[in-house]
């Protein structure tokens, strides 16, 4: 068996006093801007310690602005919301994971404890909305860490930026694993009347074990093709988001992911290929050798085979689909897959013409 390449940079020794279940990981890697390493030592003295359960901690935040605008030449958009920062679902290959470098805190389990809500966020996102500047084109939720996270039911926050964008009849695409989003079924079936709104879910694998795993605190894969019935019954656009397709583990079940989606009343299929940015290629691959040793080799060799020898490749285009044959013939799958099971190659266009922007305090509002 060929000799493994070493992890790129090794994890500090866990603190064994901590306990922490059903995270995705227990690791805290420093940020990587943080000069300063912080690492767990046993001191020596042997005196029992009672295991400290770690707590999820929210912080608010007052943002001045809460669209994010991209020029991403591979997105679908070009402006984004996310009303959280970190993410409670923990899934171990979260490419937003280094996003949390950049409050000072560790992409590992800080990424999944220490949240950030901003409840202002609707207000804020009105008062983009009416600026004169505006420009109406289809906004991304869900595009950075999921809107319905655990947190979202206390704080509520996604529900009242989906009451900005339907009274102010904005265009809205959706990503997100949750079943909370059904909580929303009633605005969403309002803006898919008039065309404002499409929704990703996204679905890795169909084995509830290996979801488990690798993304503890996420429905279950039969929960989420349950989420795509729901929101089609309701008339709502559905896409279904591989995302990601992992080299090793879960490219054999492209097709019965593919088919059970589309059963469930999915329009679109979409996938994207693992991505391992910054300190998430350490963390994914400390995962692989505690919880798929035996695939660990297997999947970082097809892994760097599909990102010319690198554990991650950011170039536009590439960072999604990889390079090589490998990668040509999983994007050949999904488009085989695709013709068989009826899959539309596109949904329909939202609607941007409805638009009307939300009145300045002390403005007199109009009907429409």
């Amino acid at each position: 068996m060929p000799d493994r390449k070493p992890l790129p940079t090794p994890l500090p020794p866990q603190d064994p006093t901590r306990v922490a279940r059903g995270r995705g990981t227990l690791a805290q890697p420093a940020p990587r801007f943080d000069q300063k390493r912080r690492e767990w030592a046993h001191d020596g003295w042997e005196i029992a310690e009672e295991p400290q359960a770690v707590q999820r901690e929210v912080t608010l935040e007052a943002p001045r602005s809460v669209i994010a605008w991209n020029q991403s030449p591979d997105l679908g958009f070009d402006r984004a919301v996310n009303p959280y920062r970190g993410c409670e679902h923990g899934c171990i290959y979260c490419y937003a994971r280094p996003t949390h470098a950049y409050l000072g805190l560790s992409p590992g389990l800080d990424f999944e404890t220490r949240l950030v809500a901003r409840p202002d966020a609707a207000q804020v996102l009105a008062r983009e909305l009416g600026r004169k500047s505006y420009r109406v084109a289809p906004l991304a939720l869900g595009s950075n860490t999921d809107p319905w996270q655990p947190i979202e039911a206390q704080h509520r926050i996604t529900r009242g930026l989906l009451e900005v964008l339907r009274d102010w009849r904005h265009p809205l695409t959706i990503t997100t694993r949750s079943a909370l989003i059904e909580r929303d079924l009633d605005i969403l079936s309002e803006m898919a009347a008039l065309g404002l709104v499409e929704v990703g879910i996204s679905l890795t694998t169909l084995d509830a074990r290996l979801a488990r795993a690798m993304e503890p605190r996420a429905p279950t894969p039969a929960r989420r093709l349950a989420m795509i019935s729901a929101l089609a019954a309701a008339g709502i656009p559905v896409r279904l988001m591989m995302a990601p397709v992992i080299p090793g583990l879960t490219d054999h079940e492209i097709e019965p992911i593919m088919q059970a989606a589309r059963e469930a009343g999915a329009q679109v299929a979409w996938w994207s290929l693992l991505r391992l940015p910054h300190e998430v290629s350490a963390l994914f691959q400390d995962w692989l050798e505690e919880h798929r040793p035996g695939h660990a080799a297997k999947v970082m060799a097809r892994l760097r085979e599909m990102r010319e020898g690198r554990d991650n490749d950011g170039g536009f285009h590439s960072r999604f689909r990889g390079s090589g044959a490998m990668a040509g013939l999983l994007d050949q799958r999904v488009r085989l897959a695709r013709k068989r099971l009826g899959y539309a190659e596109a949904l329909p266009p939202l609607t941007c013409d409805l638009f009307r922007a939300p009145p300045k305090a002390g403005d007199q509002l109009s009907l429409f």
